[in-house]
């Protein structure tokens, strides 16, 4: 799959989630085996930019190309200004959200929501694709709800205005996340389409990449939650892809250096502060389907320090490795 002057090899996407697929994610899924890893969601209104959250969302300084990043807004001159700003800064990508189901978003019109006025999106994807000389993808949803599925004349707009890729996760806004996503949508856009089209939605297993592949005849998947605490689902996925065979899972030792090199890369990126407590959530995920992983989690969540942290995460894997129980401290 090419985006603009991109290739995107594998054909297997990060999906951009907003506090979960920061540099640090980023990176380390890239390096699993992710052909695009897309940024956190950043605002379009520049009184915004300067905060310590955007500034960290609009590093990409080491990070491996091509560079994805998110934006996302309701007004077409200031969405265009946003791609500039980050193009500036980086960005060799531009994704614009179409796709976020979250009421603070919606509120304001902006991600799905923007579904609900096709005018707007076209005069906000036209306004974009002319400011940046970057490649303008777009992440959408089937539609607002049951009743409003209008995701293939969003595409064809999408397309009509220069749009290089679209996303398509295979539920309204109103389903959020809950139920099955659906793929009949997606194939349908995808039939109708010349422009490159990624399938999202329930993706989370290398069978099921490939199912939803030949289903839709989309030219990539996009996975989202089922990489919290797994990224290496990426490399798995793409060898499926590949190889028609399941890689066989990661040893205890191999998920501890994949853990304890994700949670240096979180400390030095945030802080020590910042990244100890950044660092709570992605352990619950690592060690979600892990022995006692609701007491590993309650003490390593008391540590204070990089250095707590890193210390009784290492100790907990290195009993689990050794194939004895982990003695889990009383506190931190």
């Amino acid at each position: 799959m090419r985006i603009g002057s991109h290739s995107i090899a594998p054909r297997v996407v990060l999906a951009p989630m907003a506090g979960v697929t920061d540099k640090p994610f980023r990176v380390l899924c890239k390096r699993l085996g992710a052909g695009l890893c897309v940024s956190e969601m950043t605002t379009s209104d520049p009184r915004f930019w300067s905060t310590a959250k955007s500034r960290h969302r609009m590093d990409h300084a080491g990070e491996p190309d091509p560079i994805s990043v998110q934006i996302a807004g309701t007004v077409p001159q200031v969405m265009a200004e946003a791609a500039r700003y980050n193009v500036g800064h980086g960005a060799q990508i531009v994704d614009i959200n179409m796709g976020c189901p979250a009421k603070k978003v919606c509120n304001a019109w902006a991600g799905s929501a923007l579904m609900r006025e096709p005018e707007l999106v076209a005069r906000i994807l036209e306004a974009v694709v002319a400011a940046v000389d970057v490649p303008v993808t777009l992440k959408i949803r089937t539609g607002w709800d049951h009743d409003q599925r209008n995701a293939p004349l969003i595409a064809r707009i999408a397309e009509q205005s220069g749009i290089a890729a679209l996303a398509v996760h295979g539920r309204t806004r109103d389903q959020q996340y809950a139920g099955s996503a659906e793929y009949d949508t997606i194939a349908a856009i995808k039939a109708q389409l010349s422009i490159p089209v990624i399938a999202n939605g329930d993706i989370d297993s290398p069978r099921k990449a490939a199912a939803v592949l030949a289903h839709t005849g989309c030219d990539a998947v996009m996975v989202g939650r089922a990489a919290q605490g797994r990224p290496w689902i990426f490399g798995e996925i793409a060898h499926f892809l590949e190889h028609g065979e399941e890689l066989p899972a990661p040893s205890l030792a191999q998920v501890r250096e994949i853990l304890l090199g994700h949670l240096e890369h979180l400390h030095a990126f945030y802080g020590e502060v910042s990244g100890v407590r950044i660092a709570r959530k992605h352990l619950g995920w690592y060690a979600k389907d892990r022995p006692e992983n609701a007491a590993f989690r309650a003490v390593v969540n008391r540590a204070e320090s990089a250095e707590q942290q890193l210390r009784l995460t290492r100790d907990y894997f290195d009993a689990l490795v050794a194939g004895v129980a982990p003695e889990l401290p009383a506190a931190a």
